[in-house]
């Protein structure tokens, strides 16, 4: 069993980085620092008898700014009645009241929940006439310098370095137009749009200019997906590549990460290179391990030439010789390696799933060794999945539950009404669209059978299989709801009537639609809940997903597969036929799901074999939750 009494959070600043960076535990955290700030401001202002004027943006990134603002309002009675706000971006040619649509965006989840005055209030108008796109930028711009600029822009920062829609080579002089969006956005943008062909190839942005004059800039950048773009806009040199890196140049501005955002700056990814260190035993793992990479060499060939010749002079000193370091990392290393990942003793075991498929790509290796081992493998799906069902197979469907029951003489009256049904509402649907009741539950179902296939493949029965259909995930859009009482009230209930000895759970910051973050905090909050309740907590082993593998040094199981197990794993993936040639949300990755989780598989392996560990074929890994659940 498990305790869950995690470690406190602080921010901490990052060093030899090219602008102020606050590197938090978990984004829920860095978005209550930022919303205290703006807070603050808001009520200097408002003591002065003055205004705030704020430039905000959509997504997930902000959304955490948002809830803790409204939070203050309603509880606190944090006054927006003379806050200005303008946006910083709109998608062009974009009905105001489309999912899609940014503006829509804001005001469901801001400016519609706090006293803002509409008066005050400015969104990039996205209906504009091309023929008046000029004019009515120059205006907006002008009503930008009327309310007295900018006190307070909340950014994000895109994959490609991006800030609004002032995309790579975008001149810094530039001030609020129509740009054109680079492929790299558009793809990014896919997901939300339901396929690339459906996002505006225009974007109205306010310009860098704009931006480099507001009076305080607050950048925020959450999970392993913006790692590479941190360390570009603010360790490496200045490029025109990555217009983020040139928010550098101005006298207010802070990047607030959290620890993934954080991971591939050095101070964080390898610590002893730009400071002192303590040598514990997780930073001397690490450190170690890192010697391997840049030396080429295996655990047991290190050398103390090889330490001191990459700067580790200090942890010679601390856990030295070179053969005592590098051995105990060894037997470290040695003692992750787990056939058997749950025991020999007979376990009740519970894996969460938050999409139909994520069990089988991440961890289908380790469910077969489960089921091998005789443990009781129980697989819950968290969501439907419907979104991601393409609508031809919905159709398709459709056309053949009503051959079957023609065939079969079942309801020969309703089955062709309900196909004419969903084929009307298909017909009509426009880009991004949500389905209608009837596509979706065609879709849920596609993505059922499709699982119980897959778990079959894995060993585990039918009666062993739980489809929970979690209440947030079920909007028909890629934006979903937050989590809820309801949502936990049924993973709550799933885990007293099985009362499990273990979970599997998915730990995957990377996720494009945010849909695993919100299943971990559903599940997570629950344990915490029944701990505080005095009751036994299962460990709880987080797998990832289709996106990225645990780093070396963080993996605590790796559970070797041998050719055998991969052959079965890729059967079982294979299953899910909605999601496999082209999938509706591949994400930036060209790779099929079962190519990715290969891939990832055997370069674990390779990983554990370079470093002269066993050489096996392909291996799963995975970490320990140590408690934290606020990502």
């Amino acid at each position: 069993m498990q305790n869950l009494t995690a470690s406190p959070r602080v921010a901490l600043p990052v060093r030899n980085v090219e602008a102020p960076t606050y590197v938090f535990d978990a984004s829920g955290d860095a978005c209550r620092h930022v919303a205290q700030q703006i807070a603050g401001i808001i009520r200097e202002r408002n003591s002065l008898g003055r205004s705030a004027t704020l430039g905000l943006v959509a997504g997930s990134s902000p959304i955490g700014v948002y809830q803790e603002l409204v939070r203050l309002h309603e509880e606190n009675g944090l006054d927006f009645s003379r806050v200005s706000v303008f946006t910083v971006n709109e998608y062009y040619g974009l009905d105001r009241e489309r999912l899609q649509s940014l503006r829509l965006w804001l005001n469901e989840n801001f400016v519609k929940k706090v006293n803002l005055d509409p008066a005050n209030v400015r969104f990039l108008d996205s209906t504009v006439a091309a023929a008046d796109v000029d004019a009515y930028c120059k205006r907006y711009e002008e009503e930008i310098a009327a309310a007295g600029g900018i006190d307070v822009l909340l950014l994000g920062v895109a994959g490609n370095g991006a800030i609004g829609f002032n995309e790579p080579y975008t001149s810094k002089k530039s001030r609020t137009r129509l740009a054109m969006l680079e492929p790299q956005t558009r793809v990014s943008a896919a997901s939300t749009f339901f396929g690339e062909a459906n996002v505006p190839t225009h974007g109205l942005t306010i310009g860098f200019g704009t931006i480099m004059e507001a009076r305080k800039i607050v950048v925020l950048a959450f999970g392993d997906g913006k790692a590479s773009v941190i360390r570009r806009a603010i360790e490496e040199p200045l490029s025109d590549a990555t217009p983020a890196g040139w928010l550098r140049n101005h006298s207010d501005v802070s990047f607030i990460v959290d620890k993934s955002a954080a991971a591939a700056l050095q101070d964080v990814a390898t610590p002893w290179t730009v400071r002192s260190v303590e040598w514990d035993d997780n930073m001397t793992k690490r450190a170690v391990l890192w010697l391997c990479e840049k030396s080429g060499k295996s655990l047991l060939k290190l050398t103390d030439a090889d330490f001191r010749a990459h700067g580790l002079h200090s942890l010679l000193r601390a856990r030295g010789p070179a053969s005592k370091a590098a051995t105990s990392v060894f037997h470290w290393m040695m003692k992750t390696i787990e056939p058997h990942p749950s025991g020999t003793r007979k376990k009740k075991i519970l894996a969460f799933s938050p999409h139909p498929d994520d069990d089988v790509i991440s961890m289908g290796g380790t469910m077969i060794r489960l089921v091998d081992d005789g443990h009781e493998l129980h697989m819950a799906y968290m969501t439907s999945g419907n979104i991601a069902v393409f609508d031809h197979d919905a159709r398709r469907f459709a056309d053949l539950m009503t051959e079957i029951n023609r065939q079969f003489g079942v309801d020969s009256q309703m089955t062709p009404i309900l196909e004419e049904k969903v084929a009307e509402s298909l017909r009509r649907k426009k880009p991004g669209e949500v389905d209608s009741p009837e596509v979706l539950l065609i879709k849920r179902l596609i993505r059922w059978s499709e699982a119980r296939a897959a778990d079959l493949v894995c060993g585990v029965p039918e009666d062993r299989v739980h489809f929970l259909n979690l209440p947030f995930y079920e909007t028909g859009a890629v934006e979903k709801r937050p989590p809820s009482d309801a949502d936990r009230q049924i993973v709550r209930e799933l885990l007293e009537e099985l009362q499990p000895e273990q979970l599997y759970v998915a730990g995957d910051l990377s996720d494009p639609h945010g849909t695993h973050r919100v299943c971990a905090q559903v599940i997570f909050s629950v344990l915490k809940e029944m701990e505080a309740e005095g009751r036994e907590i299962p460990e709880t082993l987080l797998y990832r997903g289709a996106w990225q593998e645990w780093p070396l040094d963080q993996i605590e199981i790796a559970v070797p597969l041998s050719p055998e197990d991969s052959d079965k794993k890729r059967a079982a993936i294979f299953r899910h036929e909605s999601q496999k040639d082209a999938a509706l949300f591949p994400g930036s990755d060209a790779r099929e799901f079962w190519q990715r989780a290969e891939d990832r598989n055997l370069a674990t392996a390779d990983a554990y074999n370079r470093v002269g560990l066993p050489e096996f074929f392909a291996m799963e890994a995975f970490v320990r939750w140590n408690g934290e659940f606020d990502f």
